[in-house]
């Protein structure tokens, strides 16, 4: 799969929802210019066919949960389409160790000795980063090059679903992009902000804000069921 077709080949789910938006001369920009850096010898992460992992683990029919995240993971190895998610063998990032940790108090779940939250997505949780892709070693190089039109149409397709929806906001990067999708505090999801789990900030709010219980509640009041964290 080439890096033009990555961005095109959305899931047969999320098809109408972006095809808007994957029609526009922004997103073959962004194909050609993944494409060229690719060839001009840059290592990107994650790796082709994987980059959009998100939407296939996780149809838009079957969305429960959103929880958004940044830009992919900048080592080797870590990143593989999911926000927060690092695949098994690989260290768990601080970030997801603070998660765990808010798991754990939160519901008594333990952490599961890895970072592949693969077992989530497949339950519902869209685990959806603001650019799907990143250089080797160069966090965020990739914002701001056409990657967030697509996901904010994915943000805004989830929050028109009838079916009440969790948006789970760390941080101030995921609150502006949630919040900027109109009416969406007014509406019947149930949205939830804390801080990031970085080391940085999760002192500040994110330990003790309760996201996983107050998700599960929620859905089940709303006959959608509950994750199994």
């Amino acid at each position: 799969m080439s890096a033009t077709q990555d961005v095109q080949a959305v899931p047969e789910s999320w098809a109408s929802a972006l095809g808007p938006v994957l029609a526009t001369p922004e997103a073959r920009r962004l194909g050609g210019w993944l494409k060229a850096e690719e060839a001009a010898g840059k290592v990107i992460y994650p790796p082709r066919g994987t980059r959009l992992r998100a939407l296939e683990l996780t149809p838009l029919d079957q969305v429960r949960v959103v929880i958004l995240g940044q830009d992919p993971y900048h080592g080797p190895g870590q990143a593989h389409g999911l926000s927060f998610s690092v695949q098994e063998g690989v260290k768990v990032p601080p970030s997801l160790v603070n998660i765990y940790k808010e798991l754990a108090t939160d519901c008594d779940v333990a952490a599961p000795g890895h970072g592949n939250l693969e077992h989530w997505a497949r339950q519902g949780v869209l685990l959806l980063n603001n650019a799907l892709t990143v250089e080797a070693g160069q966090a965020g190089s990739h914002q701001k090059r056409g990657w967030e039109a697509i996901t904010d149409a994915a943000v805004a397709a989830v929050a028109a679903k009838a079916e009440p929806c969790v948006f789970m906001l760390w941080g101030s990067h995921a609150k502006k992009k949630a919040l900027s999708v109109p009416g969406l505090m007014e509406s019947h999801h149930l949205v939830l902000t804390a801080p990031h789990p970085s080391p940085l900030s999760a002192y500040q709010g994110f330990f003790g804000c309760g996201h996983f219980s107050r998700a599960n509640a929620f859905l089940a009041e709303h006959g959608r069921g509950t994750i199994d964290w």
